[in-house]
């Protein structure tokens, strides 16, 4: 169905805490969102997706399953409600937490991490869940923005956390504010507060459209936004991509590496394995080299990670067993078709590539199998619709390049920033800042970040095309392509590498990677000019930022 009035006249929000209500974006500035086609997306008008994901799959006889494993630790599906039922009546017994209150999580990928999203939301919390890699600053702004005065952190990453919460970023004292540490045994920690609470817990009744995260954006282009998601929505991305393209059986077991802040994370490695009564490994450092040894050690079936892992990855497989694999998924950035074709013919497995958004919260364009063709992204996901369109929003046709517009049962709700908002959607579409085109048969080709777009004497370049054929070049290790500046033809291309070991940066390796690249694509899009770098700039989630390389040639 299309939705045609506001969810709150359909159903009484369970908020008692309006913040999240009075930050949603104007009604006329959001997406549509539709979910016709997919029967699994007509939820009730009341939901909670903790009771969905766990509660329902013990109901089903599937208690004993192994619900979550890490390198020391085995929970069942009734293991992980005890601890999650513990922690929502620590929240709303201890704490004083009422529905609707924001609660910031910070922790590595850990099964204890896992238990207090569900507890936050068995107690009708919104989950702001953050990566150990953010610094005191970065947390503060995220607590200033969503209005955070609790937060339950992993002790081995507290002191930052603490230091965020004393102060607002305006020097103030934030009032009232409560860190809560777990994985500790020191008596005011949160494990010692679950101790002597029940296994049991009456589920707040929240509505399906009742805020249930806040998801901020890592930040690419700027200062991150806070994204907000329902409780429709989370179950909404477990009905889309994994039901229809992923196919996981129960018999699965996820891994991946992104953290659990990061939406593409949380679906891959804890929504979607719980949705299917699946397993998920959760691994507190996954950089490729413990992530192909935990592959190997543990036997997952089912793999999340980004391009640059499995190319990592791929150089260490004489050293690994990672036959256990039988699905690779990656999203975050563009495949390269290099490392499509090299991950392929060492394993035998096609990457299952896929667009995603912080904004849309999981994958909305991808394929699988015999339906993959190497190097498109892939086709619409059942539930979702896209095109591609012009400056002024007018659909183009097929063989067109243009600006991708999305839309679906997930859409853009900025938190408090209602000029953003409009730049995102437009007429009822998401715009996530992409440049794509779409073939005749319906295949989505990446070409660009919008931004990304280099016009050198008149022609269109996408950097990521000719990134993507440096890659290929034995002696590259990463590489980022922008324009830059010139008086003659407005912009030309430049491309900033990183080496691999063994190779110097000199006027002859120059030279044979502009050769290079003119041998493989259009002459026109060879890069004029070349700088050897030791590292590339880059987000906590790993996200080539190529803004800072334009701002450093401004």
């Amino acid at each position: 169905m299309s939705e045609q009035r506001s969810p709150h006249e359909a159903a009484p929000s369970a908020h008692v805490d309006t913040f999240c209500a009075e930050q949603l974006p104007p009604r006329d500035l959001w997406p549509v969102r539709d979910w016709t086609g997919v029967p699994e997306l007509d939820y009730p008008i009341r939901l909670n997706c903790a009771v969905e994901l766990v509660d329902r799959m013990i109901e089903r006889g599937n208690g004993e399953r192994v619900a979550i494993l890490s390198p020391r630790e085995r929970w069942t599906y009734r293991d992980l409600r005890a601890r999650a039922n513990q922690i929502a009546h620590v929240l709303v017994e201890e704490l004083g937490l009422v529905p609707g209150n924001r609660v910031l999580l910070r922790a590595p990928n850990t099964p204890m991490l896992a238990a207090c999203w569900f507890g936050v939301m068995k107690a009708g919390g919104v989950v702001v869940c953050t990566m150990p890699l953010l610094r005191e600053r970065e947390l503060r702004y995220i607590a200033d923005k969503a209005e955070i005065t609790l937060a339950l952190t992993d002790a081995r990453f507290s002191d930052e956390c603490e230091a965020a919460f004393a102060t607002r970023s305006d020097g103030t004292l934030r009032q009232n504010a409560n860190v809560i540490r777990f994985e500790t045994e020191e008596p005011t920690g949160l494990e010692a507060l679950m101790r002597t609470k029940p296994t049991s817990f009456d589920t707040c009744d929240t509505a399906a459209e009742d805020i249930a995260l806040i998801a901020f954006t890592s930040g690419t282009t700027g200062q991150g936004k806070g994204t907000m998601h329902t409780h429709r929505d989370v179950m909404a991305i477990t009905d889309c991509f994994p039901r229809y393209v992923l196919k996981p059986s129960p018999d699965d077991i996820f891994c991946g590496s992104p953290p659990l802040a990061f939406t593409y994370a949380l679906g891959g490695l804890l929504l979607f394995p719980l949705r299917f009564g699946a397993s998920t490994l959760l691994l507190e450092q996954a950089t490729p080299p413990h992530l192909i040894k935990a592959i190997a050690d543990h036997r997952p079936t089912i793999c999340f990670t980004a391009p640059t892992a499995y190319r990592a990855m791929n150089a260490m497989l004489h050293e690994h067993d990672v036959s256990s694999l039988r699905r690779c998924v990656s999203a975050g950035e563009t495949l390269p078709l290099s490392v499509f074709d090299m991950w392929h013919q060492s394993t035998g497995i096609k990457i299952i590539d896929g667009i995603g958004a912080t904004e849309m919260l999981h994958i909305f364009i991808s394929a699988s199998d015999d339906d993959i063709r190497p190097g498109a992204t892939g086709k619409v996901v059942p539930g979702y619709q896209a095109k591609v369109i012009d400056d002024d929003g007018r659909d183009l046709p097929p063989g067109s390049v243009g600006r991708l517009a999305v839309r679906g049962p997930t859409g853009c709700r900025y938190l408090g920033t209602p000029e953003r908002q409009r730049e995102y959607v437009l007429d009822g579409w998401n715009l996530t800042g992409d440049s794509y085109r779409m073939d005749e048969d319906g295949y989505f080709w990446y070409q660009a970040r919008t931004d990304d777009m280099i016009v050198s004497a008149g022609y269109n370049i996408a950097g990521p095309e000719v990134e993507n054929v440096l890659l290929e070049h034995r002696a590259v290790q990463e590489c980022a392509v922008i324009g830059v500046p010139d008086e003659e033809r407005g912009q030309i291309v430049k491309a900033v590498i990183v080496l691999r070991t063994g190779f110097t940066g000199d006027q002859i390796l120059t030279k044979e990677l502009q050769d290079f690249v003119k041998q493989r694509i259009a002459p026109y899009k060879y890069p004029r000019a070349v700088e050897f770098v030791g590292t590339l700039p880059r987000t906590s989630t790993g996200k080539l930022q190529r803004f800072r390389l334009r701002e450093e040639e401004r």
